[in-house]
């Protein structure tokens, strides 16, 4: 995956949005809270923790698109405290998406509190194997941060 591209296509829009909303600092919690709730939107699409019900996940496009929303916020919070690297190291595959989401959520309360690029890296690194568990190639991944980028800058074209 070519994390540069991304990382510059995501400073791109994080100084857009900056710059247009009249923005000052760099909004860490923000953009730590947004990515916590993308995280659940996320899990939610895949339904792997409503074992409850009977219903199937979501569209795997849909998965996909919820995944790359969490993507530009982990570029973001990387941004944030100049965390830019060329490579990150998948985790470990998780045996469930489950398993898979509560390690993601308990590596971004670790970099939430410590903030260290170790921590970061950690973190990045959980993210992509939940992608990879939930079937998703890093190839696939960057096309789709690409396409859900373009729709970021045309939203703020029409104010979003």
């Amino acid at each position: 995956m070519d994390w540069l591209t991304l990382f510059e296509m995501q400073e791109q829009l994080d100084k857009r949005i900056q710059s247009e909303h009249n923005l000052t600092g760099n909004q860490f919690d923000e953009r730590l809270l947004a990515l916590l709730v993308e995280l659940g939107e996320l899990a939610n699409e895949t339904r792997c923790f409503k074992f409850w019900s009977t219903k199937g996940p979501s569209a795997q496009v849909t998965i996909l698109e919820e995944y790359v929303d969490g993507v530009h916020f982990l570029l973001s919070l990387g941004l944030a405290l100049d965390y830019k690297k060329d490579r990150f190291v998948e985790g470990d595959y998780y045996l469930t998406a489950t398993d898979a989401f509560l390690d993601v959520y308990n590596k971004t309360n670790v970099f939430a509190i410590s903030r260290t690029e170790q921590s970061y890296d950690v973190l990045i690194g959980a993210y992509l194997a939940l992608g990879a568990t939930l079937g998703f190639t890093q190839e696939m991944i960057f096309r789709a941060y690409v396409s859900k980028n373009e729709a970021n800058h045309v939203r703020q074209d029409n104010g979003y």
